[in-house]
């Protein structure tokens, strides 16, 4: 079987997508609009930024939970915050840096890895890799969406096409 076709490969670039989508939406945010929030009660759009930050680093943390040696390409994210306000050039450069690091723990990762379980601090027994890679997916498809709800909210003329990459 080619390594195209396993499941790992298809996985990352299934996240490599939503990353881009993301970046792109992020370069859609009007200046000056970082402290807008659509509600009161809200998160303002640079909470919003800090908080994807927080959903990159999630994809991180599996794949060190699953491939421990990675500690040498992961220590230094451990020190970077997230879920602060945060500006679209800061988010622009620490998603692109993240990725860099998802790409660089895919290519340890075989599709034997995706099966195994690891613990995580919401399940002691543990969950497999893939279940939590697919959480963390699933986490930043929904703060894509938030990100996207918003943009529109602000009168930034977006459409399906900025939410999916149709090839």
């Amino acid at each position: 079987m080619s390594a195209s076709d396993t499941l790992a490969v298809n996985v990352l670039a299934k996240i490599e997508e939503q990353i881009d989508r993301t970046l792109h939406l992020i370069e859609l945010i009007p200046s000056g609009k970082t402290e807008w929030r659509p509600h009161p009660d809200s998160s303002r759009v640079c909470d919003l930024l800090g908080h994807l930050l927080e959903c990159l680093a999630g994809f991180c943390a599996t794949l060190y939970a699953a491939k421990p040696e990675l500690l040498v390409h992961f220590d230094e994210l451990r020190e970077l915050p997230v879920n602060h306000c945060c500006g679209t050039e800061e988010a622009l450069t620490r998603i692109r840096h993240y990725s860099f690091h998802i790409k660089q723990g895919f290519d340890l990762l075989d599709d034997s890895d995706l099966k195994r379980r690891v613990k995580t601090v919401f399940v002691s027994e543990g969950e497999s890799v893939a279940t939590l890679l697919l959480r963390n997916l699933e986490h930043l498809i929904n703060h894509k969406y938030q990100l996207f709800f918003y943009l529109k909210l602000l009168d930034v003329p977006v459409s399906t096409s900025d939410l999916y990459r149709f090839k």
